[in-house]
């Protein structure tokens, strides 16, 4: 008896559900362009190693290009277009502006969804490669443009807007701390 090869799954992405069928070999990112026409995560290398295709998923960033789209039914995908809330920019995003954390913009949706990542790793306290102190009762260590350089590492951007994403993270971080107190 043959196996079959494809399969309807149902993806959540951004809060929609979207049911489709696909190949087992279709990569998230390729049902997300291709099949859903979510065109904001973008293929750069293919092989993972660049972070164009970065999304969120279960709240974690991943690369979509070596994650397979029936591995990802049942989870909860967070596309560039779904980080702002309605007109409302993502607190990232309107930092990316207003720092030019962009130059042709290619690699900036990847940039953006890692960057959310980021921001919620170093909350809850994640050490990175770059931590000088990782024992716990040292608390969560300061978000250093080391620290964020490390933490942003995955991400690759051909411009050089280096300087100006390390910046905007920067902002996007004590814009986020500062809500949270005053919310607290």
């Amino acid at each position: 008896m043959a196996l079959s090869t494809s399969s309807a799954i149902t993806l959540n992405i951004n809060g929609e559900k979207h049911t489709l069928p696909v190949d087992h070999r279709t990569t998230l990112l390729d049902a997300l362009r291709e099949r859903l026409d979510l065109t904001g995560t973008k293929k750069g290398c293919d092989q993972g190693q660049c972070g164009a295709c970065t999304v969120l998923i279960d709240g974690r960033r991943a690369v979509s290009c070596l994650q397979l789209a029936v591995a990802s039914e049942g989870r909860e995908i967070t596309t560039i277009e779904g980080v702002a809330q309605g007109e409302d920019l993502h607190p990232v995003q309107q930092a990316f502006l207003d720092l030019d954390g962009y130059q042709c913009g290619y690699c900036t949706p990847g940039q953006i969804c890692s960057a959310i990542a980021v921001i919620e790793e170093h909350a809850a306290g994640w050490p990175s490669a770059a931590t000088t102190d990782v024992r716990p009762e040292a608390g969560v260590p300061r978000l250093t443009a080391d620290e964020i350089r490390e933490r942003m590492s995955g991400n690759l951007c051909r411009c050089g807007a280096y300087v100006s994403i390390v910046q905007a993270v920067a902002q996007a971080a004590a814009a986020e701390t500062k809500s949270a107190e005053a919310a607290a």
